[in-house]
């Protein structure tokens, strides 16, 4: 189940509350400011520096978070539904929390309670709400958000979006009185019913209200909204992919729309890799397309990287908003995990997903959060303070190291290779022909073969080039080929091309044991072709000795995408290598494996 992302399990937690509470959720939107918007701090001059969490003084947890500047110059940051605390046990519903800096947070109120809930939540069925998403729109403040189980069906599952007004960001807060969107069935029986979350708002240059919603099961859509934007109207147009995309985002800058969205699975504690992409348009309702030109609504799908795990303690850095200090500097406004803390109390129960802010540079007319660097976990300058954009150095290629490597072009592997478990595959025209396996290496699961050699001490990078007949638009799941940094088989990181559902991706995964159990996640690097190049650029961290691995891809060999980090224990016994895996049926050939010293 490796490239398993959770895609279609474990997503239904992902990018909105991965919330698991007996108690009937209700959840309040929150304020979301638009980019143009000015922060002003009242009464004071803004703080030197911050750390993150910012919202650290009120919540261990905040999710999903919005944020918006209200008309009494305070900004006000909305989160799912969650306990805010360690060890407390009831829900806040839609969070308010409130501050003049975007630094220093306090909670002011919940937009829903467990008695205010909308009418037409199913509190009997538990109904919870999510991801709230807040606009001020014509002298109004509107909160969008999910409600997880409605009475507008009988059936389970029926999730829709809903949306409140209030007079201000705090409230109070009115549900309108019936979804904005309402569920939508997908192809089977009773109870299934296509992911109707994450909304977010957007008005077009010509005044037309669109509403931004959807996740992994049905695909992110925009739909038009009616003028008091409590209705969609007309027909939804798909703008990212189903099972690869969520938590979707409109900004409009220097004439493109922008569209920020969340992949993978965002709640796996300490192997969370959740992270966002973005793609850009002329027109809001699309297509959308990466820095390479890669659209995001295809089964290989686009989506320029603005921030991923980045070795530090932070892991699934996603579901974002955006604001904008005084200076006229932007912000990521998003939700991490520490993954020395990755739950709210014990282990794989609530996902601690505390809110985070990091200033997002333009590079090149695209968005990324500190130059490439991504999330912070040192003091930073304060929002106020302006700091010059700077481009985060790409990992360079050191020279081959000949005798590790092998071009394939032999009758035999060449000498310092080793298998786990059975050989497979065969020397073909100068390429390793590795037919997936019908195997495993995922948890429990350990059957599939794996090819290794030493590597070399300190810093390296490990490169191949395959082809993978892994088709497009159908399912395949989850046939997968590429490289592996392994220490064992629960521990281990491995990029690989994969079939998930109808889409295509490149899976950067992480194995390992954790709290007596075995953790798996993944985040995503760039798209995959009928080619592919990957790399794992390994370093030793000086500070403390982790083995830290970063993923590469390529759909040429010569334009590489650099995506999220893993870390493995100082203590590992790494060696690397390839795997092909995930189910029978697919050719597959490695051109070569290079292994480059640094």
């Amino acid at each position: 189940m490796g490239a398993r992302v959770v895609q279609r399990i474990a997503a239904t937690f992902t990018g909105l509350a991965c919330l698991l509470l007996a108690a009937p959720a209700t959840a309040a939107p929150a304020v979301v400011v638009p980019a143009t918007a000015v922060a002003a701090s009242p009464g004071g001059s803004p703080p030197a520096a911050y750390t993150n969490p910012v919202g650290r003084d009120f919540a261990d947890t905040f999710a999903d978070p919005s944020i918006i500047k209200g008309e009494d110059g305070w900004w006000y940051a909305f989160g799912t539904t969650d306990p805010l605390r360690e060890g407390e046990r009831t829900p806040h519903y839609l969070p308010i929390a409130r501050s003049q800096n975007l630094t220093d947070w306090t909670h002011v109120a919940d937009a829903f309670t467990a008695q205010t809930l909308p009418a037409w939540a199913d509190t009997a069925a538990g109904a919870s709400l999510w991801a709230p998403d807040i606009r001020r729109v014509n002298g109004e403040y509107r909160l969008y958000y999910v409600v997880t189980q409605t009475t507008v069906t009988p059936e389970p599952n029926d999730n829709a979006i809903g949306m409140a007004t209030a007079p201000t960001p705090a409230g109070p807060w009115t549900d309108s009185g019936a979804p904005v969107v309402g569920p939508r069935r997908g192809g089977g029986g009773s109870g299934d019913f296509k992911w109707t979350f994450d909304p977010a708002h957007a008005v077009d240059a010509d005044g037309t209200e669109y509403l931004v919603y959807g996740s992994y099961y049905g695909g992110i859509f925009i739909t038009r909204l009616d003028p008091a934007g409590r209705q969609a109207v007309g027909e939804p147009t798909m703008i990212a992919i189903d099972n690869r995309f969520e938590g979707g985002y409109l900004l409009r800058r220097d004439g493109y729309w922008y569209l920020f969205a969340s992949s993978a699975d965002c709640c796996a504690g300490p192997t969370t890799g959740y992270s966002v992409y973005a793609g850009r348009s002329r027109s809001i309702t699309g297509p959308y397309v990466d820095r390479e030109g890669v659209p995001l609504a295809t089964s290989r799908a686009g989506g320029t990287i603005v921030i991923a795990p980045n070795g530090n303690r932070w892991v699934g850095t996603g579901h974002n908003a955006v604001a904008t200090d005084a200076t006229g500097q932007d912000w990521l406004v998003y939700h991490a995990i520490d993954r020395a803390d990755p739950y709210l109390d014990e282990p794989f129960a609530i996902n601690e997903r505390p809110m985070l802010i990091d200033r997002l540079d333009w590079i090149g007319g695209w968005p990324t959060v500190r130059g490439g660097a991504w999330a912070s976990e040192d003091p930073q300058k304060a929002p106020g303070r302006p700091v010059p954009v700077k481009a985060a150095p790409a990992p360079r290629l050191g020279p081959l190291d000949r005798d590790r490597s092998d071009e394939f072009d032999g009758a035999r592997l060449r000498p310092g290779w080793t298998w786990v478990r059975s050989p497979q595959g065969e020397l073909v025209g100068g390429a390793l022909r590795w037919p997936t396996q019908d195997a495993e290496l995922n948890r429990e699961n350990n059957t599939a073969s794996v090819l290794l050699r030493e590597p070399p001490e300190g810093d390296w990078t490990a490169e191949t080039k395959l082809r993978a007949d892994l088709g497009t638009d159908t399912v395949r799941n989850y046939q997968q080929a590429g490289l592996i940094a392994y220490a064992g088989d629960d521990l281990y990181t491995k990029l690989v091309h994969v079939a998930i559902w109808n889409t295509r991706q490149t899976e950067f995964g992480k194995e390992m044991p954790y709290a007596g159990r075995i953790a798996y996640g993944g985040t995503i690097v760039g798209p995959p072709a009928d080619t592919t190049w990957l790399r794992l650029i390994h370093r030793v961290d000086k500070r403390n000795g982790e083995h830290e691995l970063r993923a590469a891809t390529s759909r040429d060999g010569h334009t590489w995408i650099h995506g999220g980090v893993w870390t493995l224990p100082a203590e590992a016994d790494l060696r690397v290598g390839l795997i092909s895996l995930g189910g029978a049926g697919a050719t597959v050939d490695f051109d070569y494996f290079h292994l480059h010293r640094r």
